[in-house]
């Protein structure tokens, strides 16, 4: 084997060069960096023959990884996810792996591969579908945080996974009711050390060196590995101890600095881990994992969508927002590699197990990419066969307040922006005006306060043109999405020119294009902001701009959902 710097250098070299054509096909780079993996490895290119020369570097980037996902994993987290991604969350959980447990059992894996296999796919990468929901602009999106939510419950089940199976480490002879006390004691000691650290020692000594970044960045790195360390001996497996020492310091004021920090650390130590992943791909003959691969490729990427839509229609929701969100399930995560990666390193999987899995990820990440970033086309193209997942209820709260009436004002959208015109305009009193939206919880609010509303979704054809049926003078739609609001614009050009269209963009190009296509009023909400900012400046002195940001606060706070 060449010179271990050597084959790092080429290692990385090689993640660069892959990462540079995965962005032009607008890829994940962790694509790249398992192809690297591949090619360099034992079977191909032959730079690196011992893949077990940077499983060190492997466990440093897992460590960092679950370290920043539990330092974003605080209660606020918690209490955002909302019942419905918890339902849901869980729903998916069970169903896709006792599915996928059966389907193991078809292909020929043994009960402890099916059972390994069956729970690694039953997660979706949160890493991933926030990156794409970020370049999209979809992350504060309706079906954008279902879908963060539902992450949020896998990564939970995942840590889950992980302390068992760490836990049942060197046990296999004990009884299963001495090994839950066992573990229940470890993981009793374990909780119960890091609790009484964080309300003894851990404010205090970071509020003493954030003074310093440096000595705050080295603090963070020693907490982490220490708690890695600590989880090590009490017979549970680093990450656990990473991911519990990320979340004792995500309440601190401190934890988005300490996150920025290390995430440089993390990309590179997580690339030479996926790296590591492609280099132990080859070590078999991939022909003897290719049918199984394709079955449970398949597998993910229809039926985890096919189950968020059923579960999302039974608790009420539109087809669309059930199918969009369903499209961010349709991968498997890093946690599903670590967990077959732990499996593997505890005796219980081959490296069969791992090539399987692996090319599944490659598989599922690749092509649920393409189905997330063009949700919206495969959406009108096979939205008309999904009306068997359109819920009786939905069908009932759509003609809510809305037959044989007119209204001067429509509002498409009411949450945030939206919340603030209806509330207004309600307050006006002499305003004829509905409000459609395709959020239940915004639905039972608008019917609390007794405003005309009903339950749609603008992205569909029906809802635009019973919209277009009231005959408004003014269309306002607070949804930023371009699609939705140029068939807004499309319709009403058609069959009511008269009409005065608002609609709203979220970046320049969307704004100069809606215009063009007809828009009267494109809100784009930067530049608004900008504006009111520049009028306050030539127009008031101190005093008035602070008693401005009193009367913006108080009304922020009553637009608070």
């Amino acid at each position: 084997m060449v010179d271990f710097f050597l084959g790092l250098t080429i290692i990385v070299i090689a993640c660069v060069i892959l990462g540079i054509v995965i962005r032009i096909l607008k890829q994940p780079l962790v694509i790249a960096y398992i192809f690297a993996g591949i090619l360099l490895g034992p079977q191909i290119f032959k730079f690196v023959t011992n893949p077990a020369d940077f499983s060190v570097f492997s466990e440093i980037g897992v460590a960092f990884l679950l370290f920043i996902v539990g330092l974003n994993m605080n209660l606020k987290s918690l209490k955002d996810v909302g019942k419905i991604s918890l339902i849901i969350g869980i729903g998916q959980v069970l169903f896709t792996s006792l599915i996928g447990f059966f389907i193991g059992r078809l292909v020929g894996l043994s009960n402890t591969e099916s059972l390994y296999v069956s729970v690694a796919l039953t997660f979706s990468s949160t890493i991933i579908i926030v990156k794409l929901l970020t370049d999209k602009n979809d992350l504060e999106t309706l079906y954008g945080k279902i879908a963060i939510g539902i992450l949020l419950v896998q990564d939970f089940i995942a840590i889950t996974a992980l302390v068992f199976i760490t836990g049942i480490t060197g046990e296999q002879n004990t009884s299963i009711s001495v090994f839950l006390i066992k573990t229940f004691l470890k993981a009793a000691i374990l909780l119960l050390s890091i609790i009484f650290l964080y309300f003894t020692l851990v404010p205090k000594l970071f509020h003493k060196v954030a003074k310093s970044n440096e000595l705050l960045f080295m603090c963070g790195i020693a907490w982490c590995f220490g708690l890695a360390i600590f989880s090590r001996v009490l017979g549970f497996s680093i990450e656990i101890g990473s991911f519990l020492a990320g979340v004792t310091l995500a309440s601190l004021p401190y934890s988005s600095e300490i996150t920025s920090k290390i995430r440089p650390l993390r990309d590179f130590f997580i690339a030479i881990f996926f790296v590591n992943l492609g280099l132990n791909v080859v070590s078999l003959n991939i022909k003897s994992v290719l049918v199984p691969a394709v079955v449970f490729s398949l597998f993910v990427l229809i039926w985890n969508p096919l189950i968020v839509l059923v579960l999302m229609s039974f608790f009420g929701y539109k087809k669309r927002i059930g199918f969009l969100v369903g499209l961010t399930l349709a991968q498997i995560s890093e946690f599903s590699l670590i967990l077959i990666a732990l499996g593997q390193k505890v005796g219980h999987l081959n490296n069969e197990i791992v090539s399987l899995v692996t090319l599944v990820g490659i598989t599922t990440i690749t092509l649920s990419t393409y189905m997330i970033m063009h949700g919206d086309r495969l959406y009108n193209i096979f939205g008309k066969y999904l009306i068997v997942f359109e819920s009786r209820k939905i069908k009932d709260i759509d003609d809510t307040h809305t037959k044989h009436k007119r209204y001067e004002i429509i509002i498409c959208g009411a949450h945030r922006m939206g919340h603030g015109i209806v509330r207004s305009l309600n307050e006006l009193k002499n305003k004829n005006f509905i409000v459609v939206d395709f959020n239940p919880d915004v639905i039972k609010r608008l019917e609390i306060e007794k405003i005309n509303h009903f339950y749609g979704d603008i992205s569909d054809r029906e809802i635009i043109d019973k919209l277009v049926a009231y005959k408004p003078k003014i269309v306002v739609s607070t949804i930023p999405v371009y699609e939705d609001n140029l068939l807004l614009i499309n319709r009403f050009k058609e069959f009511n020119k008269e009409t005065l269209l608002f609609v709203t963009a979220k970046n320049f190009n969307d704004a100069i294009d809606l215009y063009r296509k007809g828009a009267d009023i494109v809100l784009f909400p930067e530049i608004l902001a900008g504006q009111k900012i520049i009028d306050y400046l030539k127009h008031l002195d101190i005093d008035d701009m602070k008693r401005w940001g009193q009367i913006y606060r108080k009304k922020l706070m009553e637009y608070h959902l």
